[in-house]
């Protein structure tokens, strides 16, 4: 039993894999049996600074609370396509109006 259950986590936990020869992680959609400390540690903090705001949050404020130099747009980017990326694994929710939010 206790195999069994460790090789359910082993294929939660993010997996590396091959885009255009350079190694990437992949970030596994959200289901009720995957946890969030599958997620990079990365992830987790934009997730964190999500749930810890008072309402939708833009990128450039998620950004002021995970270190991000929020003045310049290519450092900004990067965290937009993160928070994107988490929308479309059903971490987050993303509004009409661009801003992120949890999913209920």
């Amino acid at each position: 039993m206790s195999e069994q259950l460790a090789d359910e986590r082993a294929s939660a936990a993010p997996v590396s894999g091959q885009v255009g020869g350079r190694s990437v992680t992949l970030i596994p959609h959200r289901a009720p049996d995957v946890e969030e400390s599958t997620l990079p540690l990365d992830y987790q903090r934009i997730l964190a600074a999500v749930r810890q705001a008072a309402g939708p949050v833009m990128a450039r404020q998620v950004g002021e609370v995970v270190g991000v130099d929020v003045s310049v747009r290519a450092k900004l980017e990067p965290l937009r396509g993160k928070l994107v990326r988490l929308v479309d694994r059903g971490w987050l929710r993303k509004l009409p109006d661009g801003r992120f939010t949890t999913r209920l």
